[in-house]
């Protein structure tokens, strides 16, 4: 979809860029397909604040997506593509023959009245699913499964994708954005095709309450704070924080390895900051 551009009649309209939603559902999602979200505002089941500048927004409901794909052999038609507030992706609202109804990813390039289907052996295109085996090295695929029935795990994000580059010893390598080349068990499912709404990126929300609306609260810098409130606050005067950049409880950031799953270390061919 295209992006939106407004006449400047006021300040915040001058550099707003939004993204044109004009061809999704306009109406509600649907009911048995949702269920009620709470808001954390930041805060874990103590009550304490975890993560800082959160806080407030919309109401929001949550929507049940189909990142399993499990019925196979059953197509369904598109009724129609809708907005979610819990992802930057569009979701695409499917009809199978026997009258269910489930939410998916909506690809790039799926429209109202196509036909989406699961199975071991389907035609490659948008919005189709299959194990991984079963596609052709070079296809352009997301909502990719680590484990086998747990569900898309990998590229879901708007405009995101990855490129089954190839099959070896019951193992799929595939190529991620990242520049991360990794394995992934033949058996797990892969949704064709990119996800949809590729200029999410493109976006620029004009004002900060717009970032109140969606539960973004005013970000305030370390080095402005107190001792007691940060480890980079306080000094007499501005200071640069005097000491590797750490988050408010003394942890280092900015470069700092976190990763610790060494069990599927070896899954890994190239890691990402090893150049694309």
């Amino acid at each position: 979809m295209a992006l939106k551009q407004f006449n400047p009649v006021t300040p915040s309209l001058r550099g707003t860029v939004l993204i044109d939603r004009s061809e999704l559902w306009k109406g509600k999602p649907v009911k048995a397909l949702t269920e009620g979200k709470n808001h954390t505002g930041g805060r874990n089941n103590h009550g304490r604040t975890t993560s800082f500048f959160r806080g407030g927004g919309h109401k929001q409901s949550y929507r049940f997506v189909d990142f399993k794909r499990r019925k196979f052999d059953m197509a369904g038609i598109v009724e129609r593509l809708e907005y979610d507030p819990n992802r930057t992706a569009f979701i695409a609202l499917i009809k199978y023959g026997d009258g269910e109804l489930a939410y998916i990813l909506a690809p790039q390039r799926l429209r109202v009245g196509d036909q989406v289907v699961a199975g071991n052996k389907v035609d490659i295109k948008p919005g189709n699913a299959m194990p991984l085996g079963a596609i052709p090295v070079g296809t352009i695929i997301h909502n990719i499964e680590m484990k086998l029935g747990a569900g898309g795990k990998i590229a879901r994000a708007a405009g995101n994708y990855a490129q089954l580059v190839g099959k070896d010893s019951g193992y799929a390598q595939i190529k991620l954005m990242s520049g991360e080349l990794r394995m992934v068990r033949a058996e797990c499912m892969a949704s064709i095709g990119a996800v949809s709404n590729p200029d999410n990126m493109n976006q620029s929300i004009g004002k900060a309450g717009r970032a109140r609306w969606m539960g973004r609260r005013p970000h305030n810098r370390g080095v402005v704070m107190n001792p007691v409130d940060h480890p980079h606050g306080g000094g007499e005067g501005r200071t640069s924080g005097g000491r590797h950049p750490v988050t408010p409880w003394g942890k280092p950031t900015k470069g700092y390895k976190t990763r610790v799953n060494k069990r599927t270390d070896d899954l890994i061919i190239r890691r990402r900051n090893k150049g694309k």
